[in-house]
């Protein structure tokens, strides 16, 4: 078999590998006894590209390191700001809670006003009953001495007819007549004043209708003031329910204590007394007060926080293509992605309900809060909390893991409302108006 034939490209190569790589001899000495060490090609072609390939690690050694503590300091900020934010929401919510107790405490000054105007109320018509009854003895007065008047004019007629037919005696009955008139004279000036007494009464009477009536468009004022603004905060209130998904008057059902025993005899109320508009001013502004304070104190544990500080949705609630077997489905909660291990918190306060695993949920805890409303959180990797134990708002109860049927680390968080499920992210969005206000 003959040689292999050069060609060009390998000849350029060999030429340039001579050039760059000639052999060489390097001299050694010991003593009296020199030796020559011959380095080929290869081995400084070997030699060559081991520092090129160390040079390169070293490279890429350098710029992952210094690429690694760019990204460490850019989540450091991150995390900085996200506390620096929940700090200020934490803020805000503590002034809103001064507010609310800023506005009840006005109410309950309100309500001291009206029960003190209810108590002016019954005394002036108390007064007024009192002036009614004096106008009914007056005009009975009245009616006696006109009666009188009548009687006296009658004894009069006969005493001008016993003149006519008694002449003769008419110096003897002289006395007896001044005396009668006399007394008839007493009796008018007896009648003029007991008719200027009525006048005067009536008057008096007049007056205190019209201060009686002054004072109730006063006190209507006030309770229709009091009233708009407790229909305002009750619109609020019941505007971020609305907004969290929730029909209001179930919440507030579920949210009435069931305990209300009443009795007692039926008494009808008359109508047409004065202070009526005003009572029922009252009654309203009552009933107005019950639903506000039913909000109120439901409020609290309304789940409106976000369990997690930094996260991104990975799966909505309702219908979807499974994750695992690709079939369409329905899911009953908001899957939320976030790195293993992160820290979950309560969305409101309650007591816990279940704290273990839980099938394909993996490990699963469940929080009470009242009125019918539950929270879930799935597919933990450790929790921290335990089954009757009672949790605070936003305290940590758990980890983000991926146990369970799960494709990787998330969180399966649920709100139930009266044992049906309710968009969570409903919830979050009513939890930005709040926070925002």
């Amino acid at each position: 078999m003959g040689k292999t034939e050069k060609t060009p490209f390998r000849d350029r190569w060999d030429y340039t590998l001579n050039r760059l790589f000639p052999e060489r001899q390097v001299t050694v000495r010991t003593g009296e006894r020199v030796s020559f060490l011959r380095i080929g090609k290869s081995p400084q072609l070997a030699v060559a590209c081991s520092l090129i390939l160390l040079s390169g690690w070293f490279s890429f050694s350098t710029i992952s390191y210094v690429l690694t503590d760019t990204i460490l300091s850019s989540k450091d900020t991150q995390i900085s700001n996200a506390r620096y934010a929940y700090q200020n929401l934490l803020d805000e919510v503590a002034s809103y809670q001064k507010k609310f107790m800023s506005i009840t405490t006005d109410l309950e000054e309100n309500h001291g006003v009206m029960l003190e105007l209810v108590e002016q109320n019954t005394t002036l018509q108390q007064n007024l009953n009192t002036v009614e009854h004096e106008l009914e003895v007056t005009e009975a007065d009245r009616q006696t001495v006109i009666s009188m008047r009548e009687r006296l004019k009658g004894n009069l007629n006969d005493i001008q007819e016993n003149l006519h037919t008694l002449t003769s005696s008419n110096y003897l009955l002289r006395d007896d007549l001044d005396t009668i008139e006399s007394d008839l004279k007493l009796a008018l000036r007896e009648r003029n004043k007991a008719l200027t007494n009525a006048k005067q009464l009536r008057n008096y009477s007049t007056d205190l209708e019209d201060r009686l009536s002054n004072l109730q468009e006063t006190q209507i004022s006030t309770i229709d003031s009091l009233l708009e603004r407790t229909t305002e905060n009750i619109e609020s209130a019941e505007r971020v329910v609305s907004t969290a998904g929730l029909d209001v008057a179930s919440f507030i059902e579920a949210s009435t204590e069931k305990t209300s025993g009443k009795g007692g005899p039926f008494i009808a109320v008359p109508d047409g007394l004065p202070g009526d508009e005003l009572k029922k001013r009252l009654f309203a502004l009552d009933g107005q007060l019950a639903r506000l304070e039913t909000l109120q104190s439901a409020m609290p544990y309304l789940p409106l926080a976000t369990p997690l500080i930094t996260y991104y949705v990975t799966s909505k609630f309702g219908k979807r293509q499974d994750p695992v077997n690709k079939i369409w489905s329905m899911h009953y909660g908001t899957d939320m992605g976030a790195t293993n291990k992160s820290a979950i918190f309560s969305t409101a306060p309650g007591v816990v309900s279940h704290a273990g695993w839980k099938g394909k949920y993996g490990n699963l805890v469940e929080i009470d809060h009242g009125n019918g409303l539950k929270t879930r959180f799935g597919h933990l990797s450790k929790f921290f909390v335990k089954k009757g134990q009672s949790v605070g708002f936003y305290e940590k109860i758990a980890l983000v893991g991926s146990t369970g049927r799960s494709t990787g680390p998330h969180l399966h968080y649920e709100i139930v409302f009266n044992d049906k499920p309710v968009d969570p992210m409903n919830f979050v969005k009513a939890g930005r108006y709040v926070f925002q206000e």
